[in-house]
């Protein structure tokens, strides 16, 4: 008999050890009526993309590593989420709001809406960075308590999401008071604004940035992270077609492997211009600085199109865009004068803004052997708004629409993938730059002078 306990005691405890352990979480839920066909959950190294089934459906099993927070995204639809190992968390979309059940509702609850809170106690745009610098930072603290009163009243919020919660508070508040001086000078109309010495708090400025957990769950130190890393590049560059491997030596200091790939896969689409007479060394470098398969593949792909973009190569070429004057217009037919394009669409603040430099560039070079071709990738649905600004803005040179917007020909040869981008080619056909200066940049008139236009 004894032994008989003995042999059901141990079975017992056996049975305890093969006891499945969890080490997963459940994410369900209804998106409605989308046409997207698959949402992706992301968070730190973890990455799963889940199909939207009939009726906006999706459900999946999460091999998450930790307790932490994520991102679900589907089409243009973002959305942040906690997300625990053991939950069972289901996610449905009811109008323009997301609404979540199951385990972790109450922290999904607080995190969706938390931007509607922060913009009930922040007030407009306009007046909150009018505000002086002591209103201004005693409206920041007034956000942050705000949502720290928030916390204490929810009754079983995870223990893990509040401390981590309020660590992330901390971050938003440096972030909202590092944009101020920008916001300020923007909405007070004064463009050499500085915000005092001791503005910034010293917890703030004594910051590392090497903290891996804190980098995965705020998306403020992200920021405040990626800012700390690029500033000082971009303070110290006059212009960016020259950088060098020498100018992004701080690259190999930072201590977050994720931040390290969203600064080098950053910078690849930026300093991988076929403008850049180091180029190749700059493809090399950016390509030893990751170890992201995905990062690499980008890279790759963006040298092979800009190593065809150098000066001297034989320029993609468009034929029969619509000109605003009538007709259809091709780049062949402006053979013999060089050719100053400028990439732009009616939606983009920045190309809008080189108008009266453009304006007055090709008044002074009116006459002379060059045409000035500003070629729209507006949708074919805005095809009256192009039309109207260019009467509106009276402008000049000639002003023509691609045939696919951002899909046609010329823009993916010339591996254009932000505006405005301006592009000079010479008499024969051939490309000067690939990526010329901005017509408010007086280096552009350099470069004409240089040519004898």
């Amino acid at each position: 008999m004894k032994k008989l306990l003995l042999g059901l005691s141990a079975l017992a405890i056996l049975a305890c050890k093969q006891e499945p352990k969890i080490d997963y979480a459940l994410v369900s839920g209804n998106l409605g009526d989308t046409k997207a066909e698959e949402v992706t959950i992301k968070g730190g190294d973890f990455e799963r993309k889940i199909t939207i089934g009939e009726g906006g459906k999706f459900a999946d099993t999460l091999k998450i590593a930790e307790n932490g927070f994520y991102t679900l995204s589907y089409g243009k639809t973002r959305s942040n989420l906690y997300i625990k190992i053991g939950d069972s968390l289901g996610v449905t979309k009811e109008g323009s709001e997301m609404v979540f059940s199951g385990s972790g509702t109450a922290e999904n609850n607080y995190l969706a809406n938390k931007r509607e809170n922060t913009g009930k106690v922040q007030g407009p745009g306009s007046d909150f960075y009018k505000l002086d610098e002591t209103a201004y930072k005693a409206k920041v603290e007034e956000i942050k308590n705000s949502h720290k009163t928030t916390l204490e009243g929810i009754t079983g919020i995870d223990q893990g999401f509040l401390a981590a919660e309020l660590k992330n508070l901390e971050y938003d508040s440096y972030y909202t008071l590092t944009n101020y001086e920008r916001g300020h000078a923007y909405y007070t109309k004064k463009d050499s604004f500085k915000v005092s010495e001791n503005f910034l708090p010293k917890a703030f400025k004594e910051l590392t940035f090497d903290d891996v957990t804190a980098f995965n769950n705020s998306q403020s130190y992200q920021g405040l992270a990626f800012g700390n890393v690029m500033d000082p590049i971009f303070d110290g560059l006059e212009d960016f077609n020259s950088i060098k491997p020498a100018d992004l030596a701080a690259i190999s200091d930072i201590k977050i492997p994720a931040l390290k790939d969203q600064v080098v896969d950053y910078l690849a689409k930026m300093a991988l211009s076929p403008a850049n007479n180091n180029l190749k060394e700059m493809y090399t470098f950016l390509s030893e600085s990751t170890t992201d398969a995905k990062i690499k593949e980008d890279i790759k792909a963006n040298y092979d199109i800009s190593a065809k973009l150098v000066k001297g190569k034989p320029s993609p070429t468009f034929a029969n865009y619509e000109n605003h004057k009538g007709g259809t217009t091709s780049l062949s037919d402006l053979k013999g004068k060089y050719v100053y394009v400028d990439v732009w669409a009616t939606w983009c603040g920045p190309c809008k803004a080189e108008i009266p430099s453009l304006k007055k560039v090709e008044k002074e070079y009116h006459g002379k052997n060059i045409e000035f071709v500003s070629t729209s990738v507006d949708v074919a649905e805005d095809h009256a708004k192009w039309d109207a600004m260019i009467k509106d803005k009276e402008l000049g040179g000639i002003q023509l629409m691609t045939d696919q917007n951002w899909k046609s020909q010329f823009v993916k040869e010339y591996g254009i993938n932000g505006i405005p981008r301006f592009i000079l080619i010479d008499p024969n056909g051939n490309i000067v730059s690939a990526d010329a200066p901005r017509p408010s940049d007086p280096k552009l008139k350099d470069l004409f002078n240089s040519l004898e236009i």
